[in-house]
């Protein structure tokens, strides 16, 4: 079982993200990183309560999914965080999905982007959450980048 410090997510391999292939959907996996992105938020206080009194709120700009093992249904995942990166107003986060074994079934690299709910324009992050950010920043900016990190899609040529 995982017992990463940096656990963000724990979920479970629903029936109806099964596919025809007898595995979780791409999709599936997509819908799994998006809740971790969720959980993050309210870890750093942009829960529901956040957004309507500062109509402030985290968009995803982009995400590179990596597939490396295939999930089955019940099965258990557990979703970890890393910060990569950050500024006053973009988060470059990458998640790794393990199963109960600490085995990597997918990893997601994302960026992040804070934004004026009002204007729907990007917005430097409000104190109250840049002040978490660089706490969590103390933490994990010293970690080893992850090898699936900034990796570009392409068909590699001899």
């Amino acid at each position: 079982m995982s017992t990463n410090a940096n656990q963000l997510l724990l979920e479970n391999v629903r029936k109806e993200w099964i596919d025809y292939n007898g595995h979780m959907t791409d999709a599936a996996y997509a819908i799994v990183f998006s809740k971790a992105v969720d959980q993050f938020m309210i870890e750093l206080g942009i829960d529901s309560n956040f957004r309507g009194e500062y109509q402030y709120s985290i968009y995803t700009l982009e995400t590179h999914l990596c597939y490396l093992k295939e999930a089955c249904q019940g099965q258990r995942l557990f979703i970890t965080i890393q910060l990569l990166d950050f500024d006053s107003r973009r988060l470059h986060v990458f998640f790794v999905m393990e199963n109960e074994d600490g085995e990597r079934l997918a990893t997601s690299e994302q960026m992040l982007m804070g934004i004026d709910m009002n204007k729907g324009l990007p917005a430097p992050f409000p104190q109250k959450i840049l002040s978490k950010i660089e706490e969590l920043s103390k933490e994990q900016l010293i970690l080893p980048k992850p090898k699936e990190a900034g990796s570009k899609i392409g068909i590699r040529r001899k």
